[in-house]
């Protein structure tokens, strides 16, 4: 009999390999998260696809752009093949992960019928001519919530596919320091751990954020885009990136670069655009400013940058830490 991640994994591409035999109305399912894919998204769009597909619904889990190095380390350990790459949405039904924000989602997704979301973050706007299924808790990672949909379902969660929610739970809170961390994350990634054989998680954590920090052979623009949201906040455009690594040495060198980048991408009409450098040994983060606000640092902490960087100790958290209190600077 074959492994049972073997079996996991077919059940999974299956979907992709009948993709070309099916007449319009009978196309899967897509799932889908945010533009610039990281763990979280990939791995709660294989989870979601994989739940759907249970339930009757063929589904099919497509990332908008090609996955990061932390991704691939998760989807070559637990054994699940990567899903395709697919940027538009027009005339498919589609069910998306990660987030709510059309600036993020497929740019055709207003001719596509929206199914259903599942998501960790605030609402983003989205709207849809139909009733959907919403399933959104202010938790530390999507896959937390895609766990909830498992149990509500009372379907089982496959091994590889529990590995890779365990490991999108670890990479979204940072190994449990972030401030977006709650209880029923650190419970979801003990049960997900026991589902996927997994005996060590720190182990597992600090493999991936080994995998996160390699940025050999990337350019500072790349880098830039490696992690990149794009918001629109009270009307001004802001791009707001991060990256983690063990200590901030690893990235001293590119600084420069890293803010040349920032500055080009401003010129595409961003208000602001900003960078966080998070040190995950010290649990702070570094933050790069470009803005059109000068004091925008100012506004939005009560902090003063030093330049175009502004040292932010026990802030690791884009959603909870920067996105509201830029909000409420640029009223």
């Amino acid at each position: 009999m074959p492994p049972r991640n073997s079996i996991a994994a077919l059940l999974l591409v299956l979907p992709a390999l009948a993709w070309c035999s099916l007449t319009h109305a009978e196309q899967p399912l897509l799932v889908v998260g945010h533009l610039n894919p990281d763990t979280d998204s990939v791995c709660s769009a294989i989870a979601v696809a994989h739940l759907k597909t249970a339930q009757g619904i063929p589904a099919q889990a497509i990332a908008q752009s090609p996955i990061n190095a932390e991704t691939r380390y998760v989807l070559d350990t637990f054994s699940l093949p990567q899903p395709p790459i697919l940027s538009r949405v027009a005339g498919r039904r589609v069910f998306l992960v990660d987030h709510t924000d059309y600036s993020q989602a497929p740019a055709d997704l207003k001719q596509a019928e929206l199914i259903g979301f599942a998501d960790h973050h605030k609402l983003g706007g989205l709207t849809s001519d139909k009733p959907v299924e919403a399933w959104a808790a202010p938790l530390g990672a999507a896959a937390t919530v895609v766990t909830r949909m498992y149990d509500s379902a009372g379907i089982d969660i496959p091994q590889g596919v529990a590995g890779c929610l365990l490991a999108a739970v670890l990479s979204d809170t940072v190994r449990f320091k972030s401030a977006t961390t709650t209880p029923d994350d650190r419970k979801a990634a003990d049960r997900l751990a026991r589902i996927a054989g997994v005996t060590d998680i720190d182990a597992l954590g600090q493999k991936l954020l080994e995998a996160k920090s390699d940025i050999r052979g990337q350019s500072p623009a790349t880098l830039l885009q490696r992690d990149l949201k794009t918001f629109d906040i009270n009307g001004h455009k802001v791009a707001i990136a991060q990256l983690e690594f063990p200590d901030l040495t690893l990235i001293r060198s590119m600084r420069e670069g890293l803010l040349d980048a920032m500055q080009a991408l401003k010129h595409d009409g961003y208000h602001s655009v900003l960078l966080m450098l998070t040190d995950v040994s010290l649990e702070a983060t570094e933050l790069l400013i470009v803005s059109d606000d000068p004091a925008i640092a100012e506004k939005a902490w009560g902090l003063r940058s030093e330049g175009d960087a502004l040292w932010m100790p026990g802030v690791m958290s884009r959603k909870s830490q920067i996105v509201p209190a830029l909000q409420n600077a640029l009223k």
